[in-house]
């Protein structure tokens, strides 16, 4: 994979639930991979993808900056350093764009290098279908090939999943191929599994154009397919389960402060 700012991703995503009821889907779809400092270059190189305007695709700061007015890269900079990291580095993020000014990102993740461009945290910003959103930060502490991480889930997703469960993440970085592995689990073991695996291509007017076409609006039938698999599980004898107030605070960070701790030690 070039170092171009912004890369598609072709591939699928799969969810497949184990208990109490087995259920199982799979949708082709892409993603897109950001520079989130490079966002002018990948916008002035492209015809059909904009920066904060629209376009057949646009990427708008405003869908995943932490706070109103901010760029991306400078949001998530001060939520690093606020936090224990560098943000000195490289921040990629992987999302779904905005398809015709519509968009709704499930998951996103953004991939955070200092500046000797070791992965030194994730963020996987999740939403849900009633507006809210909640960010959980990881410390990678330089992973290789793998990244393993796991957090408390502390944010209402599914109106049909409980909330004292714990999410495990396994994950590759973003190269020509990206992998992305979610358990869901509680005291009894594995609930819910979702996974997203795609193959990378460069971000050509050509390659916009065919994937507009490959994918006809795209984000509009991923939130339809939400509602669609939920009507499903209601007739599978599903209930929905009781929404508890949203957290806090609108990141839940996992092992930052003790990282900048060992860094100060050991200087």
């Amino acid at each position: 994979m070039t170092g171009a700012p912004v890369h598609l991703y072709h591939g699928a995503v799969s969810h497949r639930r184990l208990r109490p009821v087995g259920h199982r889907f799979v949708y082709k779809v892409f993603s897109i991979l950001v520079d989130l400092d490079r966002l002018d270059e990948a916008a002035q190189s492209s015809r059909w993808f904009s920066l904060n305007k629209f376009n057949l695709f646009s990427f708008h700061d405003a869908d995943h900056a932490f706070k109103t007015g901010e760029t991306v890269s400078r949001s998530v900079r001060k939520l690093l350093r606020q936090h224990g990291y560098c943000g000195d580095g490289r921040i990629e993020l992987l999302c779904y764009p905005r398809v015709l000014g519509y968009v709704f990102n499930p998951l996103s993740i953004f991939y955070c290098r200092d500046a000797r461009d070791r992965l030194e945290a994730v963020i996987y910003e999740v939403r849900n279908t009633f507006g809210g959103r909640h960010s959980y930060l990881i410390g990678a502490d330089g992973a290789g090939r793998v990244i393993r991480q796991s957090a408390d889930k502390v944010f209402h997703v599914s109106p049909f999943m409980e909330m004292e469960h714990i999410y495990d993440f396994r994950l590759t970085p973003p190269r020509d191929i990206v992998s992305v592995f979610i358990r869901q689990r509680d005291r009894e073991g594995p609930i819910f599994n979702a996974a997203f695996a795609g193959r990378a291509e460069a971000a050509t007017d050509a390659a916009w154009l065919k994937a507009f076409l490959r994918y006809p609006l795209m984000t509009l039938k991923i939130i339809a397919a939400i509602h669609f698999e939920a009507g499903r599980l209601f007739l599978k004898g599903l209930r929905l389960k009781g929404r508890g107030p949203d957290p806090a605070s609108p990141v839940s960070a996992i092992g930052g402060v003790r990282r900048l701790r060992r860094q100060s030690k050991a200087m």
